[in-house]
């Protein structure tokens, strides 16, 4: 059983409910605020949760943010390899939920985005283990610079998952071209993954990405309660969502994307790792808070419900 290793930015996401996104100059009141603990957080404590062994290798800052940050690991017995960085707090993720449970984001910069290689090699990877990236770690070039280097070096038998999110698609030929050449699996939903490909469909992109992934790569794309597609061994494999009615869908591909690694990790097949990934995001979208991720007892208990 290999681990599940994020490289990608732990951020604190400050989520406040509103009837509707604002004018241009306006002003909205909203019905609620609370803090989280976000970014790559969100896919760690869902996969610790699904079972996995996981560790953050991303860094994080020495402010009360940064303390937000290490309490919830530590709370999912997630490990963090690299020491907190000094005199910096971890940035924040501003998300503003409106009732149909669209969310809109606002993200700053703060100590998540002063990484090196050699902070990043403190994780120790082997093979066997799940390497996590976001493609928002390669819009600056303050992560973009090191975790290129990084992953050139990581050992062979080390698994790179790819979580493109929104940026990817529009970054250099230069930066995506050697990020896919070495990527193992892709995730991703179906807006990105469509921008990415330049086609529509689940099935139409996962196809295009898969030939442009490493030899034998895997290519996963999702679209919420419509379920996922998964592209492995030259085969699409279309696995099936649960629907459910939305309460909050801030960090349901994160709770998808944790789910996904860790039951991989655990020897499963990436068909059934998805259709326990889209178990796990379907419950979560009945929650309110990001990192509210489903235990690997209530996957079963969900499942079980369906039959």
């Amino acid at each position: 059983m290999g681990r599940v290793i994020h490289t990608g930015q732990a951020l604190v996401d400050t989520v406040v409910e509103i009837p509707a996104l604002p004018r241009r100059g306006g002003n909205v009141m909203a019905s609620s605020v609370h803090d989280y603990a976000g970014g790559a957080v969100n896919i760690l404590v869902a996969a610790a949760r699904a079972g996995a062994e996981c560790v953050h290798a991303g860094a994080h800052g020495t402010g009360p943010r940064g303390d937000l940050i290490r309490d919830v690991l530590a709370s999912e017995q997630v490990t963090l390899s690299a020491p907190p960085i000094a005199d910096a707090d971890t940035g924040i993720c501003f998300v503003m939920v409106e009732p149909s449970a669209e969310r809109t984001f606002v993200t700053t910069l703060g100590a998540e985005r002063q990484i090196t290689s050699a902070s990043l090699q403190a994780s120790r990877p082997e093979p066997g283990d799940l390497v996590c990236i976001t493609g928002y770690s390669f819009v600056l070039p303050q992560t973009c610079a090191p975790l290129l280097h990084w992953i050139a070096s990581l050992p062979t038998g080390a698994i790179l998952v790819l979580d493109p999110g929104a940026a990817f698609a529009d970054l250099p030929d230069a930066i995506r071209g050697p990020v896919l050449a070495r990527t193992d699996v892709f995730t991703g939903n179906a807006e990105e993954s469509s921008d990415l490909a330049d086609v529509d469909g689940m099935e139409a992109s996962a196809r295009v990405i898969s030939k442009v992934l490493r030899p034998r790569g895997v290519a996963i794309v999702r679209d919420g309660p419509k379920g996922c597609c998964v592209r492995v061994a030259g085969r699409t494999i279309t696995v099936p969502g649960f629907p459910q009615k939305p309460l909050d869908t801030n960090g349901a591909g994160d709770c998808h994307t944790g789910v996904l690694v860790a039951e991989r990790a655990r020897g499963a097949s990436w068909a059934e790792a998805a259709r326990r990934a889209n178990a796990a995001a379907a419950i979560k979208v009945t929650r309110r808070g990001p990192g509210t991720a489903p235990t690997r007892a209530e996957v079963d208990a969900f499942l079980a419900s369906q039959n």
